[in-house]
């Protein structure tokens, strides 16, 4: 009986260093399983039929589990993707589900330069800078954005829980699927889930949500925010007659 050919899974196959790894592992004569995010699968087509693709979000346990079945190895290289917990979701999934003795590898997403010389567009520099703490102060900041999927969603103002004041968002991955989260005031985003939208059927016009009649379950309104936010809502309600 011929030897077994050893099987590895690479999370985050379709980034840059993860391409360079399914290709090194391929050329090692290693069977390999990719897990990227459905829209980021076209950048593994030039490997073919040479790899198995596991589509989904890679901090998904579901999507690990079946992706790291039977693995000798399993290499987690993907960038950090938004500063929500992804990385740490990812990391949790492998570690859960990764079969006894297989040898796990995480990279850092972020490299230590060895010659100084790496080069950074201005734009990331400042998100990885003051994303951490700015993001604490703005969550409760009106800001524009060109189209809907554009900035963060969020509530603004906090609702009412048992563990205290809450905000809920909806994080764009795409124009139409979002990362669902909450926070408190102050402290990082926690994903709960995940929202895909399917496509329009007909005029929505007449659609509207009134957060002040219609509470989310498990959370209720402030006084303070229930007073704020009346006037604007009952005219919106007398306007369309359904006040």
């Amino acid at each position: 009986m011929g030897e077994q050919t050893t099987r590895v899974c690479i999370v985050g196959a379709s980034g840059k260093l993860g391409q360079y790894l399914v290709q090194h592992a391929l050329d090692r004569g290693y069977e390999v399983v990719g897990v990227c995010r459905e829209q980021s699968v076209p950048k593994l087509e030039g490997f073919n039929e040479r790899m198995t693709i596991v589509p989904g979000a890679t901090d998904d346990p579901e999507v690990v589990k079946k992706a790291v079945a039977g693995c000798d190895g399993v290499l987690v290289v993907l960038v950090p993707h938004g500063v929500h917990g992804h990385s740490t979701g990812t990391a949790q999934a492998v570690l859960d589900h990764a079969p006894p003795g297989a040898r796990l590898v995480f990279s850092c997403g972020w490299h230590i330069t060895r010659d100084g010389k790496d080069v950074y567009s201005r734009k990331l520099k400042a998100i990885v800078k003051y994303g951490g703490w700015l993001g604490r102060v703005t969550r409760f900041v009106l800001t524009a954005a060109k189209r809907p999927s554009g900035r963060p969603l969020t509530s603004l103002l906090p609702y009412r829980s048992p563990r205290g004041p809450l905000l809920v968002a909806a994080a764009p991955d795409s124009p139409r699927t979002f990362d669902l989260l909450w926070a408190g005031p102050v402290g990082p985003w926690h994903r709960f889930g995940r929202l895909e939208l399917g496509e329009a059927h007909g005029d929505d016009l007449q659609l509207s949500f009134d957060p002040v009649l219609n509470q989310l379950p498990g959370l209720s309104q402030y006084d303070w925010v229930r007073r704020l936010r009346e006037p604007s809502y009952w005219t919106a309600r007398e306007r369309s007659g359904r006040a």
